[in-house]
């Protein structure tokens, strides 16, 4: 596990939102990760490019999918993936951050739940299945409307993944199979 270093004051007004696996641990048992991914929006990129530079970090990788990687100087971690987007649910999600069990800002789950969808590797969807299993069923519901919303193409795998979490872990709490 990461240590996460002090994001809040090294990124200043910039919102920012624990994501990936660490992000895990505000919902449910966190996964061994090896890195620390934050989610920008698209539009603040560079200044938060310009925040890790002056905190003493280079940066080391830029990320396929948007973002960069950087890294402090002489050190070998933490390594922290800065993921930008530019999605129309983005700045909702920045205003209503959920919080971790060390305060951290973290993607709420039911934005959590729709980006891990949509990289679609297997460890976020592994990821998303127990990110539903743990979901009360209105969240649930929420969650299946944003994706229906955000990503159409995805609802038959949110199906599927709800009914594999319910065929592991149980129905969901406040839901009439109970």
């Amino acid at each position: 596990m990461q240590p996460v270093p002090d994001l809040a004051t090294m990124l200043g007004s910039i919102r920012w939102v624990i994501v990936g696996g660490l992000a895990l641990r505000a919902y449910i048992p966190e996964r061994m990760t090896l890195d620390v991914d934050i989610l920008v929006h698209e539009r603040d990129a560079g200044q938060a490019r310009q925040a890790f530079l002056a905190a003493g970090y280079h940066v080391i990788a830029e990320l396929t999918i948007g973002g960069f990687t950087v890294q402090p100087l002489g050190a070998e971690t933490p390594v922290i993936d800065i993921i930008t987007r530019a999605d129309n649910w983005l700045d909702q999600a920045l205003l209503t951050p959920g919080h971790d069990p060390a305060g951290y800002p973290v993607l709420g789950r039911p934005y959590l739940t729709l980006m891990k969808l949509q990289a679609g590797r297997t460890q976020d969807l592994a990821d998303v299945q127990r990110l539903i299993a743990s979901a009360p069923a209105a969240e649930r519901a929420i969650t299946r409307e944003l994706v229906l919303r955000e990503s159409p193409e995805l609802v038959e795998d949110f199906d599927a993944l709800c009914t594999l979490a319910d065929l592991e872990f149980g129905p969901p709490s406040g839901s009439e199979l109970q």
